[in-house]
């Protein structure tokens, strides 16, 4: 039996969460995997992405095109919260059937993204930061066939970059990570 998409993320959420509360104000400058962001963009983009996969769960319309919200202080709070609210809106009955969003897509892959971007920006964060961090197995392993799925199409909407090569000992998150275009080993050229 496939795990509820609300189940998988209240357990990427206990391995985010002490993440997303750990960044400290003096490491909001630091850079990430992801070259477009630092530490503050890639927080304020992660919890714009929390926001719409609640609306996106209750089949509305989300607005990814819109500017990130510059989160402030109370960033840790906002997060616990945004993410009990997320957890909440996977787990209404329906949440996982049928279509959503923009682009008709099956609501239980729509809730694989909002996994996915949970975990593996939680990995940024944690890489950026200095923090130790790895999602728990079941989160990985549902991860693994939806991503290995969404990659090309994810890939000509410059969500994910072009693979990264990784050697046959690579863990099935390394595996994840380099799906996405993440080099598995990244690690920021300034100390946190």
């Amino acid at each position: 039996m496939t795990d509820k998409i609300s189940t998988l993320l209240e357990t990427a959420a206990a391995d985010a969460l002490p993440v997303l509360r750990g960044v400290r104000d003096d490491q909001l400058a630091l850079p990430t995997p992801c070259a477009e962001y630092d530490v503050h963009g890639l927080l304020d983009h992660l919890f714009q992405v929390i926001t719409n996969f609640q609306v996106l769960a209750a089949k509305g319309e989300s607005d990814f095109g819109a500017a990130a919200e510059r989160l402030g202080d109370d960033r840790s709070e906002r997060f616990a919260a945004e993410i009990a609210g997320l957890i909440g809106a996977w787990a209404a009955p329906g949440a996982e059937d049928g279509l959503t969003g923009a682009m008709n897509m099956p609501a239980r892959t729509v809730g694989s993204m909002a996994l996915g971007d949970l975990a593996v920006h939680s990995w940024d964060l944690a890489r950026a930061t200095g923090q130790p961090y790895e999602p728990a197995a079941a989160v990985v392993a549902a991860l693994g066939e939806e991503f290995t799925a969404l990659a090309p199409m994810a890939r000509t909407m410059n969500v994910f970059g072009a693979p990264f090569p990784v050697g046959e000992d690579a863990t099935p998150f390394e595996s994840l990570l380099a799906e996405t275009g993440r080099d598995p080993a990244w690690r920021p050229s300034v100390s946190a």
